[in-house]
């Protein structure tokens, strides 16, 4: 028997025997995680794309999850902290976000939707000043500056809102 030969049949049999099964699918995952914290849905893309069966995934992700270490309700709140404050998202792009990347609509609901209307706005205001300062020239910078929030994620309604108050800052300064 070659070496190749009895190499592929110990991985046989190690993929034969569950707990070596289970053993193997928890390595991925925690290798996975190591990286930044992820929902039970990526957790279970990155399993399946490693031909992991679906019995064992279950398995890896309710071993995970009663560990701590797989919370979607812990990842959807710090994800929208971070993106609310290191990248000035709105709510609405971050809510796209953590549908996509497999948060239940319920669970990214109650992350994004902790925020008041006037907070949300004051962090557009905050954006449109780091990224245009003091004021908009005319129609063309209004326009962009327009973009620019609807772009980060904030409602039409509430961008206009954000342009026309930057503005008024601007003149009665």
């Amino acid at each position: 028997m070659s070496l190749a030969e009895d190499a592929g049949h110990r991985l046989l049999d190690r993929m034969a025997d569950p707990e070596l099964r289970l053993q193997h699918a928890m390595d991925l995952a925690s290798r996975y995680l190591g990286h930044r914290d992820r929902t039970v849905a990526e957790v279970r893309r990155h399993l399946e794309a490693k031909r992991v069966e679906p019995d064992t995934i279950d398995e890896v992700v309710a071993e995970l999850s009663r560990m701590g270490y797989l919370d979607d309700v812990r990842y959807a709140q710090r994800f929208t902290a971070d993106r609310r404050t290191l990248d000035g998202w709105g709510a609405e792009r971050i809510g796209r976000r953590l549908l996509a990347a497999g948060v239940a609509p319920d669970v990214a609901e109650a992350a994004v939707g902790g925020r008041e209307a006037d907070d949300e706005l004051q962090a557009a205001l905050a954006l449109l000043q780091r990224r245009f300062g003091a004021g908009l020239a005319d129609d063309r910078e209004r326009e962009r500056a327009l973009g620019h929030l609807v772009r980060k994620g904030y409602e039409l309604d509430l961008a206009y809102d954000a342009v026309r108050a930057h503005a008024r800052r601007a003149d009665a300064a």
